[in-house]
């Protein structure tokens, strides 16, 4: 990853990165030694590779294990979940009977802790297939769940009407 160093007298204590036409850009303190620089861009540059790192199937099981293990005490069971270009209109859908869980492929651009939402959402079917009280329940032990809503309800606002 290519990185553009900005060095700045405004700037007193804060090392700041962020993608600019695929280079990473470093806004960094004027008075900062280069040995300190050097470790803040290794940081900032794991932390963003991490961000934009691919999410495929196995990236979505991988997190479906682990909420399950962190919401559901490890209870649940499916056959698959993986990610669908013909959720269009859906964020994700969960076939109760066969076990099997889509979310939409438009959500892999959202931040992590939003499509958590989603996934803890649909497993959340496997046990209430409504969305009754005791469904409402289930989603709310995710503690980021209305904040997550919010964010899709402003994000499907802004995307491309379909069809």
């Amino acid at each position: 990853m290519e990185v553009v160093v900005k060095r700045s007298k405004k700037r007193r204590k804060t090392v700041q990165a962020r993608m600019v036409e695929g280079k990473m850009e470093v806004l960094a303190p004027a008075s900062l030694s280069e040995a300190a620089l050097k470790d803040h861009i290794a940081s900032l540059q794991a932390r963003l590779e991490k961000k934009s790192a691919p999410r495929d199937d196995a990236h979505l099981d991988a997190r479906a294990r682990y909420l399950n293990r962190k919401y559901f005490s490890g209870d649940l069971s499916w056959e698959s979940i993986r990610y669908s270009l013909r959720q269009e209109r859906r964020r994700g859908s969960c076939n109760h009977w066969a076990r099997t869980l889509l979310i939409s492929q438009r959500l892999t651009g959202v931040p992590q802790w939003v499509e958590d939402y989603v996934i803890v959402h649909e497993l959340a079917h496997l046990i209430e297939p409504n969305h009754g009280k005791r469904f409402k329940a289930l989603v709310r032990r995710y503690p980021l769940a209305e904040r997550a809503i919010g964010f899709l309800m402003a994000f499907e606002m802004l995307q491309p009407s379909q069809g």
